[in-house]
């Protein structure tokens, strides 16, 4: 038997989960501990370049985290996840919770995880990029980004009117979410337009797994430092494109 990380007592052997704290690694800490499953944190320090280790990249190619090692895979063996959404669904139907083998359930639950990954994930990285981390200020490319989201947002309110999470239930979706929209002020938003994004936020962000999962600390994390150039020059430069070409 394994102890979780809440304390309890669990069965299984821990799945690994790579990780780093940023809005893609908390979904998959926050769908681990809503669903109650042991598993174990191996910080990818993506300051640092461990995300173009061999060793990563034979778990994860597109040099990303989150991924996971799942030792209990299907038939009993083990099973490399990559690609945050992926690995959202592979553990939704590893334990039957937060995504629902009903079709049309099923359907809603997709729809709106890919929304994120397509629209809401991209476009708010983009947003805080421009606002935070780019040399000089470039009107254009803030207006489009911050036009951007304030569409996403617009359409996520919408959706939240009439229910209280994005495919009705709670479920893979809305922690597929949740980190990003924590962070709206770093993309230029607010809240004053969009009340029921904001009761949503609150929602879930109760939820004492999504507590759990947003709050991992990783002390390597704590120190780094984004104006350092070698920093940049990892987080922001070519390292991707070279480590494909070497391989």
């Amino acid at each position: 038997m394994t102890k979780g990380r809440d304390g309890g007592r669990r069965k299984g052997r821990p799945i690994e989960l790579y990780f780093w704290p940023t809005p893609n690694g908390w979904k998959v800490s926050i769908m681990l501990e809503e669903c109650g499953l042991p598993y174990t944190v191996v910080p990818v320090n993506i300051a640092r370049g461990d995300q173009f280790k061999p060793e990563f990249l034979a778990i994860s190619p597109n040099n990303r985290m989150p991924a996971i090692v799942d030792p209990d895979g299907p038939g009993g063996r083990a099973i490399s996840v990559f690609e945050s959404g992926a690995i959202l669904q592979y553990l939704g139907r590893k334990t039957g919770k937060f995504y629902p083998a009903g079709e049309r359930a099923r359907v809603a639950v997709d729809e709106w995880l890919f929304w994120q990954m397509a629209n809401l994930g991209p476009k708010a990285g983009e947003a805080n990029h421009f606002r935070r981390y780019a040399p000089e200020p470039i009107s254009y490319a803030l207006d489009r980004f911050g036009n951007e989201m304030e569409r996403l947002y617009g359409v996520m309110n919408a959706r939240l009117k009439d229910r209280p999470f994005l495919a009705g239930r709670y479920s893979i979706a809305d922690m597929a979410c949740v980190g990003w929209i924590r962070l709206a002020q770093r993309q230029g938003e607010t809240f004053d337009r969009f009340r029921h994004v904001k009761r949503w936020l609150t929602a879930v962000r109760a939820r004492p797994a999504v507590q759990r999962g947003m709050h991992i600390r990783v002390e390597e994390a704590s120190r780094v430092d984004v104006n350092d150039p070698s920093v940049r020059a990892v987080l922001f430069g070519p390292r991707a494109q070279d480590a494909g070409m070497k391989r």
